[in-house]
């Protein structure tokens, strides 16, 4: 494998989307064996050929040619303003996932900081409770948990935790 400086971060084009679904699918699978996913892995392809990739705002991490990482960010949703005190609507990091092989190589951490760069409002963030690496993870890079919910409102069903974070 390929050292992490010669990981490359860039855009994903329409080209990426069946390579970042599988890296999707298998960072998820192997994360978060315990968590059913809610659709099938055609459905998960599908979705992230016709609405994620196409809709812009993903990002792939590739070494040698091969997408490794992907993280997808999304724009604050329209709706009403959040109350003065807690700043503009942050940009949401809906998703960073890297291939198994590639983890503990300083990618997600890149990934981060990009996010970081491209968010000046502000990032936030929802992972799965029995996700405890990510919470680490994301808690080293600054990010506070600010909500915990019984996964009512996600398809999974899973409980889950919200993280902020502040520039």
């Amino acid at each position: 494998m390929s050292h992490p400086a010669a990981v490359t971060l860039r855009p994903a084009t329409e080209a990426d989307a069946r390579a970042v679904a599988d890296v999707y699918l298998r960072s998820y699978d192997a994360a978060l064996p315990t968590v059913r996913r809610a659709h099938s892995d055609d459905e998960v392809r599908d979705f992230f050929r016709y609405v994620v990739v196409g809709r812009g705002g993903t990002w792939v991490a590739e070494a040698a040619g091969e997408v490794v990482g992907m993280m997808v960010l999304q724009a604050p949703e329209p709706g009403p303003a959040p109350a003065p005190e807690q700043g503009p609507a942050p940009t949401d990091l809906s998703q960073l996932y890297l291939a198994p092989e590639w983890r503990g190589r300083g990618i997600g951490d890149r990934f981060v900081a990009l996010a970081k760069e491209q968010a000046p409002t502000g990032l936030c963030l929802h992972t799965f409770q029995v996700n405890e690496p990510a919470h680490r993870f994301y808690e080293r890079h600054g990010f506070t948990a600010d909500a915990w919910t019984d996964g009512a409102d996600n398809e999974e069903r899973e409980p889950d935790v919200r993280y902020v974070w502040r520039p």
